[in-house]
């Protein structure tokens, strides 16, 4: 373990330094390259090599190519960085930006290779027209590939979903963490990353585009009255709503789910933001169980009880009328929230 995390840092310190040198060296050219007409003399093989922008009739093929090189990378990777800074303040359009960032990286490639061979004589009107034809040949034989990049331009401009959002593909739920070309990447919670073609992706669940709900359910003894929980569960829902601030809308009362072998099944929901879905659930519970253990309410377990059946005429009477009004309005404000989830 120790001897994994020691060749990490080696790796992290190698790939630090050569970025360091790598800037220096963009550094160095750009300052030349701008301040060249006072540092070096008009006829300066290694300026006139480097100037690019400059009428040189016959200029140095090494020094124009490692200028074209250094130029068109840095180039490259000056606009990704600024695309990438701006997706920080943007809450929606990143995989927007990570398609632009990907173009500008295959382009940045190309007109790369291009100002070289056009530097070393090549004729690339001859070889772009040749290409253009090979890859006519080459495209009838990757439909899969441009069906991948045309299926990512739609995913990225009917903003199907973004970078950030938690979709579930083919039952793998996890987070959009990069929408490329060709491939979309999803991470799940555990950290396993899943990449999945643009194309095979042709249904999913987006659980971030609308608020979630989070369900929750407690059991409570035959014994007590269903009146006097329901009252104390009215006189405690703000509260539970201020010790769960994840919480949006919520949480409400939902009534006996179930009439269970041991207990009565009470369902409560609240909507929230997907990725605090579970968390809120487990919220829940944990303020039902206060909830109960503070006012003395029984949950059952599994047991076996020999009894005779006992009445509790007293439990009956108490907050009839209180507890059914309670009942009534939070039916009314939970009209179609949940239906789907408690059919399931």
């Amino acid at each position: 373990m120790e001897q994994q995390v020691k060749e990490r840092d080696v790796r992290d310190i190698v790939a630090i330094v050569f970025k360091a040198v790598c800037l220096a060296i963009a550094l160095v050219y750009f300052i030349l390259l701008i301040a060249g007409n006072w540092i070096f003399k008009e006829d300066s093989v290694f300026y006139n090599g480097i100037n690019f922008f400059g009428d040189a009739a016959q200029p140095n093929v090494w020094l124009r190519s490692l200028s074209y090189i250094i130029f068109l990378l840095t180039l490259s990777y000056a606009v990704r960085f600024a695309l990438g800074q701006l997706t920080r303040l943007l809450k929606q359009g990143k995989a927007l930006v990570d398609l632009l960032c990907s173009f500008i990286k295959y382009i940045a490639v190309i007109v790369l290779i291009f100002a070289v061979l056009s530097t070393w004589g090549v004729n690339t009107t001859a070889l772009l027209a040749g290409i253009g034809i090979l890859s006519l040949i080459v495209g009838l034989g990757a439909q899969p590939l441009i069906e991948d990049i045309i299926a990512g331009l739609f995913i990225v401009f009917e903003n199907i979903f973004d970078v950030g959002d938690i979709i579930v593909v083919d039952g793998f739920r996890g987070t959009v963490k990069e929408i490329g070309i060709r491939t979309t990447q999803i991470e799940d919670a555990g950290g396993d990353i899943k990449v999945v073609n643009n194309s095979d992706i042709r249904t999913l669940i987006n659980m971030t585009s609308q608020l979630s709900l989070a369900v929750s359910e407690i059991d409570m003894e035959y014994g007590e009255s269903l009146e006097k929980v329901e009252l104390v569960i009215r006189n405690n829902l703000d509260e539970m709503r201020r010790n769960i601030p994840d919480i949006v809308e919520g949480p409400f009362y939902m009534g006996v789910s179930a009439l269970g072998a041991s207990g009565v099944t009470l369902r409560f929901t609240a909507k929230c933001p997907e990725t605090q879905k579970f968390q809120v659930e487990r919220d829940l519970n944990r303020q039902l169980k206060l909830l109960f253990d503070r006012n003395g309410i029984g949950i059952p377990f599994t047991q076996i009880v020999v009894h005779q059946p006992q009445q509790f005429p007293q439990n009956q009477a108490v907050g009839q009328t209180e507890a059914q009004q309670f009942v009534d309005e939070q039916r009314r404000l939970t009209r179609g929230i949940g239906d789907d989830e408690q059919q399931g």
